[in-house]
This record gives C-alpha cells, structure tokens and sequence, in this order.
C-alpha cells in the first residue's frame, strides 16, 4: 500500500539535523517486481529508504541531497482507476567502481510512484511537494565570511553557454550533447547555446550584447574562451555591472587549468576529461557563485588586459605556444612541448620588480610618493630596455572608467622604493599564477584561492641544468616542486609587478594567449568578478 503526507515520522527526531520533514511510502517505478519504500526526508539533507514488504527489511539507504542536482515532479500516464504522478531525484554522488583509481561523481536517479488518491491532481500535488522541499533542501548553503560575498543562482535560471567546437580535440560540442545537456536538464536550468565560428568572435558577443536575458554566462572551452569573455565584458559601458555576472568554466580544452583548480578548491581529487566536465557541471547545476580576483595588466605600448590564470614569459610561455599545433593530443601537447623547448633551451634578460604582499599593507605613502626620479638602473648600472611608448598613443576604450591600478607608477618612472628589484638579470621563466593549476595535472600554486588577494609569483634563474629543470616540471603534476629547494627557483606571493625586458625575445603568455614580448605591469584587484565553484 502507497500513502504519504507532509509531516513528522513516527519517531521523535534524536536531532534537528535527523528532523523528518515528509515521510511516505513509495514504489519505486518500474521495478520487477514492484517494490515499495519508506521514504524519510530530513532535516539534515537526507532522503532515507528503508524497504518495505513481507520480507525482513534490511539497513535503510540514503540518498544525500547535497549532491542532488535536481528533482522534478510529473503527471502519470496510467489510465485508470491509478491515476498515479511520480517525482524523479537526481544525484551525482562519488562513487568508486572496481576500474576506478579514486572515486568519481557517478549518476544515480530515482523515480518514486505516488499513488495515494483516487484524483490524478491530488497525486501530482503531493508528488510536487515532495520535489519543492528536496529542491529546497538540496540547495547549497552559501558560505559567510566577512569581506566576501557568496551567491546561489536564481530558480529558475536561464544560462548563456559559449562553446567553442575547436577547442582541445574537437569534441566540445559533443560533449555538451551528450554530458552537459542532459545534467542541465535535470537541474531545470535552461540555456541558450552560442558556437563560436572565429577568434574573437565570444569576446564580441558578449561586448555588445543584451546579457540581461541570462543570470550566468559558462564557457565550455579552453582558457582562452573564458579570456576572451572577461575581456569583452570588462569593455562594455556598464563593465560595472556586467562584469557581476556569475561565470563558469566547463572543460573543454587541452589545459583547463581554471576548472582545475575550481575542482581542486572544492576538496576533489585531481580529474581529467570528462570526469573534470561532469564536476564543473555539477557546480553549475548547484549553482554556488563565489568572488574571484582578477589581475590588471598594462603594456608599454598602452594595451589593458584583464587576466583571471596567470601572466608569463620564458620557458612556460614558449612551452604553451610552441605545442598549440598539436592541440589534437589533448594534454600530451605540453609534454611534447616541454621536450621540444628543453631541447633548446633559452636565458631571458630583463629586470622583474614587485611589491609582496606583505609589504602592500604597511608601505607609508601613495606610489607616486616613493618614487625617486633618477634614471632606471640595477646593481647600480645604468639598464637598457625596450623602448617606450610616445606621447599620444591611443589609449583603450573606457580606460577613464576602469578600475585605478594605484598600486603601479607610469613606465617612464622607477618603481616605488619599497618594492623589491630582483638582482638577477637571467631567466629562464617568469611566471605569476593566481590559481592553484596551470593544467589539470599541473599544480603550480597549490596554496592559491580564488580571492586571495595576490599573485603566486615565481622565477627561474639562469644556470639550471635541463635535469634540474625537468625535475622541477614533473613535481609540477602534484604540486611538490618547492619541495625540491631548487636554488634557482624563487617563489613569493606578490600583489604588484613590473617586467621589462632587455630584448624582444619569445613571446609572453596571458591566461596562455599569446603576447607581444614588451615591458609589462600589473596587479590584483580583489573579488572584481563571480565565478561559479564548489565552495
């Protein structure tokens, strides 16, 4: 027999968390043969199954809503006299199975027949009812911080999703039909879908478009998609507002080091492929934004950038543009790359100043005020770089009403006095990382978070041997390459820099977009955009 109404169980509750809210018995749909259950939804964000029947009953199932994504309710299609409605719950729970190395999120839907009145309306009401409080219980609970401002995504929510179908091995829109569709789906999360057809071509869209149709534009891509939006959205006249709009990154490339590091800040262990995608889109389906900092750079020559990965030139940037022709080996192009660039290895000179983070605090004056007007110099030699920008160089759209840099100083100044100068004039890479990945399996900053306030800020100086650095490059995979104590590689967290090279050599790299080698400045700002994670 079915029954089920709104109300405590039977039992007095031990706890507020063990709380039952409805309680009712349900068969299971379809099953041969049918097989009914005590169904206990509680407080503490559970659905309880205990089995019902003539046979001893064993222990009871649960299935924890914080991993539900979704439950919807609908009418039955029976004919009568059983008029019955049903509600379907759908979790994606970690499970491990016997091929896997660590556990996954692995689908698990269940369909509940509700058939307790003799109206198909009545059926359906308590079936919705039961649907309501599930969704409600499985929302996320918003963390509090003070200084920091989570959010959830409203219900029902519409969601723009750029894809590009070039990115990684081609496969992003099949992916999108064939995993990300179906899980939005569940969720009740509509979407439009928008394929890029050109470079530039999501950084348009969403430059000049109406995004107020949409409460969060995801990016199922590599990084580069998710440069081109920021940068569009940080161009507009209301940047303000529009730069507000919550964000997501569904992996779709060769290096997703933003989805990485989201996947790694939410506790999980290193995924790859589609186990990466079904997480990022399980945040989405959740919907939990947080605050993310992005970093301002300026160039000599007067372009401004906004940056949410990582700034780099020297063996890291060369490694990433010199393997995007073998985008069609997935992540093995940079092991390729690496290869090839260890082959030919090459120094940098320039001159690499910044403020650590310690210091951003507790400096006394404003910027202009430690500046000294003497000329550039370092280890007291007068220093050649390359040239800089003439009077009257256009300056970008809207610069009037971007956010203030008042940590940096125009390039034709010094440095403020109490940043550091590094000694050195060799490099072998200069690199700032403001997430904990470079790749899903390159843990660059293990320590970064996604509002930090900082840049993760290393150098590597002249003089290491190829061994040496491809030692540094495999500890990279689990994050253990300080542990090495490398006397070449210097690491800090930085909340300012400036770079200036000596010569135009190599190509720098921003969020693994290339850029022309030029002296460069830049810093955080704190929380300017919302991105969609697990915590």
């Amino acid at each position: 027999m079915e029954g089920g109404q709104p109300g405590p169980g039977a039992s007095s509750p031990q706890s507020d968390s063990a709380e039952v809210v409805l309680h009712g018995v349900f068969a299971l749909r379809d099953p041969a043969p049918k097989t009914s259950y005590a169904l206990s939804l509680t407080r503490g964000r559970e659905l309880r199954m205990q089995r019902v029947g003539s046979a001893p009953a064993g222990p009871g199932a649960a299935l924890k809503l914080a991993d539900c994504i979704g439950c919807s309710a609908f009418a039955g299609r029976e004919p009568q006299p059983e008029p019955a409605a049903y509600f379907s719950v759908f979790c994606y729970p970690f499970r491990k199975g016997w091929w896997d190395a660590s556990p996954s999120r692995q689908r698990l839907a269940r369909t509940f027949r509700v058939c307790v009145a003799p109206e198909p309306e009545e059926n359906l009401k308590l079936a919705e009812t039961w649907a309501g409080k599930i969704r409600e219980l499985a929302a996320p609970r918003v963390p509090r911080q003070e200084g920091v401002t989570w959010g959830l995504l409203p219900r029902p929510c519409h969601v723009l999703v750029l894809l590009n179908p070039q990115s990684g091995t081609g496969h992003a829109l099949q992916l999108f039909r064939s995993l990300v569709q179906p899980m939005l789906a569940e969720a009740d999360v509509a979407f439009t879908l928008f394929v890029t057809e050109r470079p530039n071509h999501a950084r348009e869209l969403v430059r000049a478009g109406d995004l107020s149709q949409w409460d969060a534009v995801a990016v199922l891509a590599g990084d580069g998609l998710l440069y081109e939006v920021v940068n569009g959205l940080m161009e507009r006249q209301d940047w303000q507002a529009a730069i507000k709009k919550p964000l997501c990154t569904l992996p779709g490339g060769s290096g997703n080091a933003l989805a990485a590091s989201i996947n790694h800040y939410a506790g999980n262990t290193q995924a790859f492929k589609e186990e990466l995608l079904t997480n990022c889109t399980y945040f989405l389906c959740k919907g939990l934004y947080a605050p993310m900092d992005l970093v301002s750079l300026s160039t000599a020559s007067g372009k401004r950038l906004y940056s949410f990965l990582s700034f780099g030139w020297g063996f890291i940037s060369d490694v990433d543009i010199a393997s995007e022709k073998y985008r069609q080996l997935g992540k093995a192009r940079f092991t390729v790359g690496t290869i090839q660039q260890l082959a030919g290895l090459k120094v940098y000179k320039g001159r690499l100043s910044y403020l650590p983070v310690e210091m951003s605090s507790s400096a006394p004056g404003s910027p202009s005020e430690q500046n000294s007007h003497h000329m550039p110099c370092s280890n007291g030699r007068p220093l050649h770089i390359l040239p800089q920008p003439a009077p009257g160089v256009p300056r970008p759209p809207h610069e009037g009403s971007w956010p203030e840099d008042p940590l940096l100083v125009p390039f034709d100044q010094p440095v403020p006095k109490h940043w550091t100068v590094v000694p050195e004039e060799e490099f072998i890479s200069i690199f700032a990382i403001y997430q904990s990945h470079l790749g899903a399996d390159f843990t660059m900053a293990p320590t970064a978070k996604l509002h930090d306030g900082s840049m993760h800020l290393f150098y590597l100086k002249a003089g290491v041997s190829r061994l040496g650095l491809l030692k540094l490059f495999l500890a990279m995979e689990k994050g253990t390459h300080l542990d090495l104590n490398c006397p070449y590689l210097h690491y800090l967290p930085v909340r300012a820099f400036r770079l200036e090279p000596f010569t135009s050599t190599g190509l720098m790299t921003v969020d693994g977009e290339p850029l022309a080698c030029e002296p460069v400045q830049g810093q955080v700002h704190d929380q300017l955009c919302r991105i969609i994670s697990g915590s």
